[in-house]
C-alpha cells in the first residue's frame, strides 16, 4: 500500500507521524511530571505542539493518559488542532504529487 504513495507523500505521512508520536510522548512526560510535581511544560508548548500538526496525537495523549481534560482551553484546542491534522493528512493523501 506505501508503495502506492508518492515519495512527497510517503515524507509528508512520515514527519506528520512523527510529530504525532512527539506530542503523544509530550503529554506523558508532562503527566509524568505532574504526578512527581516536577518541572512542567509549558501549556503553551503543548498546545505548540498539538497545532504543528499534533493534534492526533495530543488528543490520544489527553483520552489516554487523562492529561489536561478539565481545562477548557485544551478541551476545546485540542480537537481543532486534531482536525487540522486529519485535513492534513487528507490533502495529502487526496492529491498525487
Amino acid at each position: 500500500m506505501f508503495q502506492s504513495f508518492t515519495l512527497f507523500q510517503q515524507v509528508a505521512l512520515a514527519v506528520i507521524g512523527l510529530i504525532n508520536l512527539g506530542t503523544f510522548i509530550l503529554y506523558y512526560v508532562d503527566k509524568q511530571r505532574a504526578i512527581r510535581r516536577q518541572y512542567r511544560i509549558p501549556e503553551r508548548t503543548l498546545l505548540l505542539a498539538s497545532f504543528s500538526l499534533g493534534g492526533v496525537g495530543a488528543w490520544l495523549g489527553m483520552s489516554t493518559f487523562r492529561h489536561k481534560t478539565k481545562h477548557w482551553k485544551f478541551k476545546l484546542s485540542v480537537p481543532v488542532a486534531a482536525l487540522i491534522t486529519l485535513a492534513a493528512l487528507y490533502l495529502v493523501l487526496d492529491r498525487p504529487i
